[in-house]
């Protein structure tokens, strides 16, 4: 709390009114997150930027273990001093994004990162969470062949405000082109989450840095616009309500798994949904019964 304080009364009280940038990133496995990472980050901490990178890691959900191997895919940016990788795990989380990533921007911007990079597990119906976590989504594809469009789910694709085409060097050029081809025609059917910005698709190569000046330029024009119109600010304020009651429903369900009159009855009556005796519905009607018998 006080470090959010701290932060909101830098903000009111810097020349240029100039507010963090948080940037979403997700994208299937082998699109190469870790590899753009590492060469936009170290781009922009050349450019006197600080950045951080929240990397969250899937957790097992046979042992709760998680890799967190990202630091070691990332050797360069990990060094760098005007750089913090942390990756942590989901812990099983659906959203792919922990409870605690909210709070780790807030330290993260309070220790004068300006850029904080936050990093998902991948691309499921449930990794809306991210969008609902930052000021802009982007969604990292590489150029793959088959039906790429079918291959990712539509869903993630309407929350995306920018999409990356990764690996658009050597051989996969052509390929790169195509896909990008692809998604600008998909774009142009969704409905648009923003009244100032139409979501784009850029070409980028991590492997030679290609397309990575002008993707930032793209994502300060963005900004820019988002500042002017207002939207900005809006969009943090209705973030900020959406991971309260996220919140609370968490909580709500720690409350409910750990009540006594809920532990009795759980293992007759999930034994009776198991052998088809009553429905998954009438056993959560009567469990949330016995729950409400205390208040």
């Amino acid at each position: 709390m006080k470090i959010l304080h701290d932060n909101m009364g830098e903000v009111a009280h810097s020349l240029s009114n100039q507010q963090t940038f948080r940037i979403g990133l997700s994208g299937p496995p082998g699109a190469g997150k870790s590899t753009f990472i590492e060469a936009f980050g170290k781009y922009l901490t050349g450019h006197g930027h600080k950045v951080a990178v929240l990397a969250v890691d899937p957790s097992s959900s046979t042992t709760g273990g998680s890799l967190l191997g990202d630091k070691t895919r990332m050797p360069e940016l990990s060094c760098d001093s005007n750089a913090y990788i942390r990756p942590s795990p989901t812990g099983g989380t659906l959203g792919g994004v922990t409870r605690t990533t909210n709070e780790a921007v807030v330290l993260s911007e309070g220790a004068g990162f300006d850029i904080v990079i936050i990093e998902t597990v991948g691309v499921g119906q449930s990794e809306f969470s991210v969008a609902d976590m930052v000021d802009i989504f982007c969604l990292l594809i590489p150029p793959a062949g088959g039906d790429e469009l079918q291959g990712i789910k539509k869903g993630i694709v309407e929350v995306a405000d920018m999409v990356i085409v990764n690996k658009s060097d050597g051989d996969l050029v052509p390929a790169a082109r195509r896909i990008q081809a692809e998604y600008i025609s998909a774009l142009k059917f969704m409905r648009t989450r923003s009244k100032v910005w139409k979501p784009k698709v850029t070409r980028i190569s991590s492997f030679t840095k290609d397309g990575i000046p002008e993707l930032w330029d793209t994502l300060c024009h963005y900004r820019k616009l988002m500042n002017e119109s207002g939207e900005f600010v809006n969009r943090r304020e209705k973030q900020l309500k959406v991971w309260m009651w996220n919140h609370i429903k968490d909580h709500i369900m720690d409350i409910f798994c750990e009540d006594q009159h809920v532990e009795n009855k759980l293992p007759s009556l999930e034994n009776l949904v198991i052998k088809g005796a009553i429905t998954p519905g009438l056993a959560a009607d009567l469990l949330l019964k016995e729950f409400m018998k205390k208040s």
